[in-house]
């Protein structure tokens, strides 16, 4: 007696058709650039502001991270990571500044915007007031980008939702990591 064949029938593509054009469709999507699609106008104006101001958000944070770590050495293992994960950030959102902590932690003030350096300049008085100060930074900032998601085209949009999950993430492993 013959095997009868699945009830179910087969409809939609097979995975070998979705092998075949799934990377011509990530090639696609990945070659935006972060052009919204619009005409160039006050809209890629808008994006490059906020752009902008992403990358001095995430260089005054930088400096809030290397400030911590040149006053609490002991901190310094543990911040590391995060603190290159900010790096990487800056310099997704077009910032210049480099990944390396052996800079000097004001290296570059007339960079960051107005409420950054203040913060960065007094140094924290024990472990748990620094890791609170740069969790109350790296959560203040998330919750700004996170609200700015509304006003800027897709593919940046994209970008500060990824950073400020990050962000959420930092304030996590600063408030409830092993202290």
């Amino acid at each position: 007696m013959p095997f009868p064949s699945s009830p179910r029938a087969r409809s939609g593509p097979r995975r070998r058709s979705l092998l075949a054009v799934a990377p011509a469709a990530l090639a696609l999507t990945g070659c935006t650039g972060g052009d919204s699609g619009g005409p160039a106008g006050e809209g890629s104006s808008a994006a490059d502001r906020a752009r902008a101001r992403a990358a001095r958000d995430s260089e005054g944070l930088l400096e809030r991270y290397d400030a911590v770590i040149a006053a609490r050495p002991g901190l310094a293992g543990r911040l590391r990571p995060l603190r290159e994960e900010v790096a990487r950030h800056a310099r997704a959102f077009g910032g210049g500044r480099k990944p390396s902590p052996s800079t000097s932690p004001s290296a570059s003030p007339s960079v960051t915007s107005s409420a950054s350096p203040a913060p960065s300049a007094t140094a924290p008085g024990n472990d748990k007031d620094a890791l609170a100060g740069l969790a109350a930074a790296e959560r203040e900032l998330a919750d700004r980008r996170a609200k700015a998601l509304g006003g800027v085209p897709g593919e940046l949009a994209r970008l500060l939702a990824s950073v400020a999950a990050a962000g959420a993430a930092h304030v996590y492993l600063l408030t409830e990591g092993d202290a």
